[in-house]
């Protein structure tokens, strides 16, 4: 068997086994971890001038914060709840922006922004 076809398939199945187990707080910080991950894939493939790889990337970073989006309890929206839909719009613009654009700027802004939301999320985790 390729290596890299077995390496893939064990993170595959890795995965799998940790969201299957994960409580609702922790999918939502692999969720993040996934987001960051791509964001900074699309960053490096920016780099090596690997267009189609940065639109992998980058799509796939909206598409997981398009999932924190959708996570959001729509029926009991606070302020603060408002406020992070508003933010993660924005992030999602903002990498439509970097993948138009092939702007860096924009991919760590993302980084930045997510990174922030991620640790507020950190540190409120169940006991």
């Amino acid at each position: 068997m390729n290596p890299m076809l077995a390496l893939r398939q064990y993170q595959k199945i890795s995965a799998q086994a940790q969201t299957s187990e994960a409580s609702p707080h922790r999918l939502v910080q692999m969720l993040m971890e996934g987001g960051l991950d791509r964001v900074a894939q699309a960053k490096g493939s920016l780099e090596r001038k690997d267009l189609a790889g940065k639109g992998i990337a980058i799509g796939k970073a909206i598409g997981i914060i398009g999932g924190l989006r959708e996570g959001l309890d729509r029926d009991n929206m606070t302020p603060e709840l408002e406020r992070l839909d508003s933010l993660y719009l924005y992030m999602t613009r903002r990498l439509s922006d970097a993948n138009m654009k092939n702007d860096i700027a924009a991919l760590d802004e993302v980084t930045d922004l997510l990174t922030t939301v991620k640790e507020g999320w950190d540190a409120v985790a169940p006991q």
